[in-house]
């Protein structure tokens, strides 16, 4: 019998586990704006509504807290969590600052989301923390990430298709259409760290 491949995942929050659309709402609510997920061409919402970095900054640190306790779960990525947590080393690698660590425990527990890790960065880069926790593939809604990570690791990103991540991909980075796809993709991939009879 073929042994179970423990991987360690590393997982993006926000637009992966969390409904990408939705902070348009609460966007839109704030700047008096009635755009639809479908207008966020790019990732940086400033420019997409008009505004300035410092002022999105600005907004992202007063309603972040309700941003991050409000998101629905994106897909059944609830589900297919919790099928891995047994087999898979599960680290979550976020730019939220480590602030949000309480409201961000509380969501995870409210939909029964488990992690081995929780990893608040406080950056878009998070090259530095996929390396620390040695991670056998990432899974992310943010292009350049996708790139970076691939190039750098060599390992399979898998990016979760969004009207801000348009373009073409590398080898190494799949875009998928929902959680039950990345399931079937996980067990597929040829991983590189995979060890022994595993591989």
């Amino acid at each position: 019998m073929k042994p179970e491949r423990t991987l360690t995942i590393g997982i993006d929050i926000d637009g992966t586990v969390t409904e990408p659309s939705s902070i348009v709402p609460m966007m839109n609510e704030s700047f008096g704006k009635h755009l639809r997920y479908e207008d966020c061409f790019v990732y940086n919402l400033a420019e997409v509504y008009g505004i300035s970095d410092e002022a999105f900054v600005d907004w992202l640190d007063k309603h972040g807290e309700r941003l991050y306790d409000e998101a629905p779960v994106h897909g059944t990525a609830d589900l297919i969590l919790r099928s891995w947590f047994n087999r898979h080393r599960l680290i979550y690698i976020s730019a939220r600052e480590a602030r949000h660590r309480e409201v961000t425990l509380n969501w995870f527990s409210r939909y029964r989301i488990p992690f081995h890790e929780l990893d608040l960065i406080g950056s878009h880069d998070k090259l530095a923390a996929a390396q620390r926790w040695n991670v056998d593939l990432f899974l992310e809604d943010r292009l350049e990430n996708a790139l970076q990570l691939s190039e750098a690791l060599e390992i399979p990103i898998l990016l979760f298709d969004t009207p801000y991540n348009q373009g073409t991909l590398p080898e190494l980075v799949h875009r998928v259409h929902s959680w039950e796809q990345v399931d079937a993709l996980v067990e597929s991939l040829p991983i590189k760290r995979l060890l022994g009879s595993q591989s």
